[in-house]
């Protein structure tokens, strides 16, 4: 990068990494540094009466700076809050070393550098918890100055808000937004809640293949990748579902995989097309049992992660206390549109798409037809949790036939906020029940349906073998952390989501 492309703090800023190596000072240090202590923990633990100073060794960002001739104040940010340094220059550079203090601190050290320093934890005149600095090593030189929210009367303006930037650029929001990091550390014990959860039953967390040969397990669009070695063909996983029932199939009796699936499709405020689902199976259970082991799961998990079964999303707020309704997928479609579609063929449906203003296709037969009735007219009534059961069997390639009507499926999607969450159902192990619904999917495809299923004939292999009774239900990690940490999309629970490539501002070659 030459100076042309570098904005004037830039530039000041390597001015000042040139001087600290010219005073002989490492801007950049290889050597450990020993942190025991941290600004939080320091702020709790401290006490008035204390017999004697403590003493501690803390590193972070120098965040804010108040020069004020031979002492200084800084706010220094580590992983855990911020808290206020004190920085006198008779301790800091004792005897001759006092224009170290000068050069070092006052004009070479900048907003967004990290140091260490060690001192003792005292409280100012004026209440405020902080630490005396007795040494201060430089331990990195940023060299773009940070967006620093500024304040006014209490209220924050020249913010880092852009959402275009703030994804892009998530190490910077992350830094400089309050509240950013407590989604992703929730996001986290949301995932420990749910592991602790399984184990305690003692279901065995596993690792299935995320290149697949054939992209089974869900009705969707796949990457599609080369093996150069092998000369062949791969996908990206779109779910890990059949695998898993191998391993059902395989003599483990409940298996559970977070997975990171990916779908060559659209993005919204709800779709990423990488993705964390958790799946798991359980051998000589259905989806009735699955049904409550979700709400058991899902209050558990809401539990450990906000303290509380309740969360505001938006203007609604959201009770993960178990039990939960209940509504068939006929009743959900005639409850919302007044109309009956049980029995219907397909032309019969598409007449109804287009009654409701649907827009439709020559390529969807009847599950696509219903889903499309379901997902414009239905799903977003369902804020509270509830379970839509007993879909329609064309909607439902690896799902077992109801028990009581073999039109049906015994399957149940958990829709909560308007949006499913999960899907579960009691899986078809009838292995030739399982190979022609496999064929109608065949079939869908050859009319041009990209998202129709793959035949997988080692999976139809293993179902041969035999695989047991067995309940298996999918979750959306991402829209699981929406609605626990309280957010509206999908980018905002995602460390990275999918961007466009960053556009590249074209340099006029007149200008120079």
């Amino acid at each position: 990068m030459n100076n042309l492309e570098l904005s004037e703090q830039e530039i000041i800023r390597r001015g000042s990494l040139d001087e600290l190596r010219r005073l002989g000072i490492e801007p950049y240090p290889a050597a450990l540094y020993d942190v025991n202590a941290y600004s939080a923990d320091i702020k709790t633990q401290f006490s008035d009466d204390a017999p004697e100073r403590r003493q501690v060794s803390i590193a972070g960002r120098i965040m804010s700076r108040r020069i004020m001739g031979k002492a200084s104040f800084a706010e220094l940010m580590d992983s855990k809050g911020r808290i206020q340094l004190y920085i006198s220059r008779d301790d800091l550079c004792p005897g001759e070393n006092k224009d170290l203090y000068n050069v070092v601190f006052k004009k070479l050290l900048d907003i967004g550098d990290f140091i260490g320093v060690t001192g003792y934890v005292f409280r100012t005149q004026m209440g405020e918890i902080s630490v005396h600095v007795e040494t201060l090593s430089v331990l990195s030189k940023s060299l773009r100055p940070l967006p620093i929210v500024k304040m006014k009367d209490g209220v924050a303006f020249d913010k880092f808000s852009d959402p275009e930037l703030r994804y892009r650029q998530r190490y910077v929001d992350l830094l400089v937004n309050d509240g950013v990091k407590d989604i992703f550390v929730k996001r986290t014990a949301m995932f420990n809640a749910m592991r602790e959860f399984f184990n305690r039953r003692g279901y065995l967390e596993v690792d299935t293949p995320v290149l697949q040969s054939i992209p089974g397990g869900a009705a969707a669009r796949p990457f599609i990748t080369h093996h150069n070695a092998l000369d062949i063909d791969l996908y990206l996983r779109i779910a890990n579902e059949l695998f898993l029932k191998r391993l059902i199939v395989g003599g483990y009796e409940g298996v559970y995989e977070f997975s990171r699936n990916f779908r060559n499709e659209g993005m919204d405020r709800s779709h990423n097309p990488e993705f964390t689902v958790m799946e798991i199976y359980v051998s000589y259970k259905d989806y009735n049992w699955m049904m409550e082991f979700t709400e058991q799961m899902l209050e558990h998990v809401a539990l450990q992660v906000l303290g509380t079964t309740t969360v505001q999303v938006g203007d609604h707020e959201i009770d993960f206390k178990a039990p939960y309704k209940r509504v068939t997928m006929i009743d959900a479609i005639k409850e919302h549109t007044g109309i009956d579609i049980s029995g219907m063929d397909e032309a019969q449906l598409c007449d109804v798409c287009r009654q409701l203003n649907i827009e439709i296709d020559k390529t969807m037969g009847k599950g696509k037809l219903i889903d499309e009735i379901f997902g414009e007219k239905c799903e977003g009534q369902y804020i509270q949790p509830t379970f839509i059961i007993d879909y329609p069997i064309e909607m439902s390639p690896l799902c077992k036939r109801h028990r009581d009507n073999p039109q049906l499926t015994e399957r149940f999607e958990l829709m909560v906020n308007g949006k499913e969450l999960a899907n579960a159902y009691s899986e078809l192990n009838d292995p030739i029940d399982q190979r022609e619904r496999f064929e109608e999917q065949l079939r869908l495809s050859e009319k041009g349906d990209d998202e129709a299923m793959f035949i997988d004939q080692d999976f139809l292999r293993a179902l041969e073998y035999g695989m047991p009774p067995t309940s298996g239900m999918g979750i959306g990690m991402d829209r699981l952390a929406m609605l626990l940490t309280g957010q509206t999309t999908i980018q905002e629970v995602l460390l990275f989501p999918q961007m466009r490539p960053e556009k590249k501002v074209k340099k006029d070659p007149d200008a120079e």
